[in-house]
């Protein structure tokens, strides 16, 4: 029922990539992965390092590479870094090798959903709303130009959005069966 190699999730950081990710590839019974456990695996080191070690462009540098691995895989589900589509080459791999979900949320709903998380690099700034503005500014753009499937995942009910996610990828899956075989 699926005729995409892949399904690709993609979205600013605190939309639900991970959590909604496994539920559908549970679900769909095909292998998740996140692409910075997959980072953090690869290299030895936790993303946090990494940024300080080498900055941002060394951890883009091995994101880029995670992610052409990844998307030579058949079958699986992969929830993307926020930052991710940063990258013209990755936008490119994503659309070329999976059917692409792009799960938007707003400012508000990350900023509550990330309120006690101190990990993320990105966000070890003074002004949380401010950065994050920033980035959706950018980025939201980029997550656009490449969806298939744009889904809004501001609910706090993970299932009720993990639901809607398979709904919608069963239509659109069963319109495409439905016109390969016309």
């Amino acid at each position: 029922m699926n005729p995409a190699p892949n399904l690709f999730l993609i979205g600013p950081m605190g939309a639900g990539k991970t959590t909604i990710g496994r539920r559908v590839a549970e679900h769909l019974s095909l292998p998740f992965h996140d692409l910075d456990h997959v980072i953090e695996e690869h290299t030895g080191a936790t993303i946090p390092l990494i940024f300080e070690v080498e900055g941002e462009a060394g951890f883009r540098r091995r994101e880029r590479a995670c992610l052409a691995d990844m998307v030579a895989l058949d079958g699986i589900v992969l929830a993307t870094g926020g930052g991710a589509v940063l990258d013209a080459g990755n936008r490119a791999l994503l659309a070329a090798r999976g059917f692409v979900v792009y799960l938007e949320t707003t400012v508000e709903q990350q900023l509550a959903r990330l309120a006690r998380d101190r990990k993320r690099p990105l966000l070890a700034a003074p002004d949380r709303r401010e950065r994050l503005e920033a980035m959706a500014l950018v980025r939201n753009p980029l997550y656009r130009e490449i969806a298939d499937l744009r889904l809004v995942a501001s609910s706090e009910h993970v299932p009720q959005v993990t639901v809607e996610l398979l709904h919608e990828l069963e239509r659109i899956w069963r319109r495409t069966d439905t016109t390969a075989a016309a």
